[in-house]
Formats: structure tokens, sequence, C-alpha cells
């Protein structure tokens, strides 16, 4: 009985180390597969400036986004009067991420950034800021 209880208080010591770090691994992979989500978007949106197509024709559907993804419950494109400015994903997920938006962020010289500082730096994808 006594190597019973010895088992089973292993077991409760690996399992309380476990999974905190599983529930960050999972967080962080829904975070990046937001990210993938959203990301091939910026080719269509780098054609269609390049096309000089106003900026009120390009939206989440014309970028095959639709109003969110598997990942994201809303896409939004945001725009200055220089051209886009940013394509934002509130993310849909666990209760870690649930709600915290996600940025891809285009400067003037079309270069993109990625903007995850809402969230806890464990979770942000390794190209992330």
């Amino acid at each position: 009985m006594i190597e019973l209880m010895i088992v089973v208080a292993i077991i409760a010591i690996l399992a309380a180390i476990a999974l905190p770090a599983y529930q960050n691994y999972v967080a962080k992979a829904q975070v990046t597969a937001a990210l993938a989500d959203i990301a091939p978007a910026k080719t269509g949106i780098e054609t269609a400036l390049a096309d000089a197509m106003p900026a009120s024709e390009i939206t989440t559907a014309y970028l095959g986004l639709a109003s969110g993804t598997k990942h994201c419950s809303s896409v939004a494109l945001v725009f200055d009067g220089t051209g886009l400015t940013s394509l934002d994903c509130v993310l849909d997920g666990g209760s870690a991420v649930t709600g915290k938006s996600l940025y891809l962020r285009r400067s003037a010289d079309g270069a993109w950034t990625c903007d995850a500082t809402a969230f806890d730096e464990k979770h942000r994808p390794g190209n992330c800021g």
C-alpha cells in the first residue's frame, strides 16, 4: 500500500511540473498558428498596393481571410493615408491567448514586422517582438 502511495505521489509531482509547461506550449502554438493564418495575406496586400488598388477595395475577403480564420476570431485591415499600416488578428484559443491581438505591421518602405507584445514573452513566436 505504501508503494502505491509513493507511485501516486510521484505521478502527482510530475503532473504538477508538466501541466504548466504543456499549457505554455499550447498557447505558443496557438499564437504561432494565428500568425501562420494571416501571414500569407501580406503577398496579396503587396500585390494590391503595387497595382495601385484603392485601399477601400483591399478587404479581408479579397485577401481570403473573410472575417476571421481558424485561430483568429476577427481579422482587420488598418489603413492610413499612405496605405496599409497593419493587419490585426484577435486570437481565439486557450485562456492565455483568447481576446489578445497579434499585429503584422507594414512600414512606409514596405517592410513587415510582427507585434505580439500583448502576449507573455513565453507565448510569442520567435520572430515577433
